[in-house]
């Protein structure tokens, strides 16, 4: 059975940026990678909000590492994308591909 979960662009731009962090994806990497890609600054609450959304709908799985090695430091916690959540950005990157094919837009001087 088919999941008709819908993403919104940030959800995207968040689950992409924690597949191009191959395995090293936790906050500061991640908002830094938006950042590179997108020219965005995410907050870090809202990266973290939508972390745990994703979480919740089951497109992203978390584990916390060891905590750091200064004193009182904390663990990071490391996301992986899910199988769910792959599947629903190939979905939502799919349909937009399919709106572009046969338009000259990326073409075009705006």
């Amino acid at each position: 059975m088919r999941d008709d979960l819908n993403l919104g662009e940030w959800e995207q731009i968040v689950l992409l940026a924690v597949l191009r962090c191959e395995g090293n994806a936790y906050g500061v990497p991640i908002r830094d990678e938006i950042r590179i890609c997108t020219g965005r600054e995410p907050a870090t609450g809202a990266l973290y909000t939508t972390l745990d959304r994703l979480e919740e709908k089951g497109l992203l799985q978390s584990e916390l590492g060891a905590p750091l090695a200064e004193r009182g430091g904390r663990a990071r916690r490391f996301f992986t994308i899910t199988t769910k959540g792959k599947a629903a950005v190939v979905r939502a990157q799919s349909a937009y591909r399919r709106l572009l094919d046969g338009l000259d837009l990326l073409r075009e001087q705006i």
